[in-house]
């Protein structure tokens, strides 16, 4: 979500190497592409949904009001919708840590994955308690049911990682579970995305108004940097599989 829509797509173009194409969704939505495949979809809604500029997943759902109920009887949030947009029926939540994301359901856009070297490399949930958000979302959004094609919940090195098909797709990385709530810190999900040169992306970006978020000095990332572009929209971009720490 963004707050002005040319920009956003001047940056990502050029930080990305994304080609931006418009929706059925209106003219406030488009779509980024790279070497024609569907990647990330960017709208100019910040500022008409009150909401910060962001990164925000959606996750596909059979029902969006059935999975919207589920979210509020986990004593969750659901803060806009499910909505009707274009093919489909949307909603904006947040988990009971306050970790924002979204719910579609409707036809997808069929090359829509995560996880390949041109989509976005994962996504990562920050949160307190990895396996108590896993559980919330595996209810929520039918994790780790016996039905054909559902994600698949494991636990590997330190995290809940979910998979699809065998790729991994998202994970769940918890902390400082015995000690006190940090006020400054609020859960969050975050996304990866592939890039062929790190550190291209990060001259870029700066160059166009970013900054560095993690590491302070880039020279010492070997393949992944986080950033915030012009407008503090948070993502990292990786060139591989790394295992980062959460930026500050």
């Amino acid at each position: 979500m963004a707050r002005d829509l040319p920009t956003a797509e001047e940056f990502y173009s050029e930080v990305l190497g994304w080609a931006f194409r418009p929706t059925r969704l209106g003219e406030e939505f488009s779509v980024g592409f790279l070497d024609g495949t569907p990647v990330a979809g960017v709208g100019a809604l910040a500022d008409s949904l009150s909401v910060a500029v962001a990164w925000t997943p959606y996750f596909a759902v059979d029902d969006a009001d059935t999975t919207a109920a589920r979210i509020q009887e986990r004593s969750a949030t659901v803060a806009v919708g499910p909505l009707s947009f274009g093919t489909g029926r949307a909603a904006l939540a947040a988990d009971r840590d306050g970790a924002v994301f979204g719910i579609w359901q409707g036809k997808a856009i069929p090359d829509w994955s995560m996880g390949t070297d041109k989509a976005p490399a994962w996504l990562e949930l920050r949160t307190r308690d990895a396996f108590e958000a896993a559980i919330f979302y595996a209810e929520v959004l039918d994790w780790a049911c016996a039905q054909p094609g559902c994600c698949q919940v494991a636990y590997e090195d330190d995290h809940v990682v979910l998979r699809h098909q065998g790729d991994m797709v998202a994970r769940i990385t918890g902390g400082a579970v015995e000690e006190a709530p940090d006020p400054h810190i609020r859960p969050r999900w975050h996304v990866y995305f592939y890039v062929p040169d790190v550190d291209f992306a990060v001259r870029t970006a700066v160059g166009l108004g970013g900054r560095v978020v993690a590491p302070a000095d880039p020279t010492l990332a070997d393949d992944w940097v986080s950033l915030r572009d012009p407008d503090g929209g948070l993502f990292t971009v990786t060139s591989s599989d790394p295992v980062p720490g959460p930026p500050h």
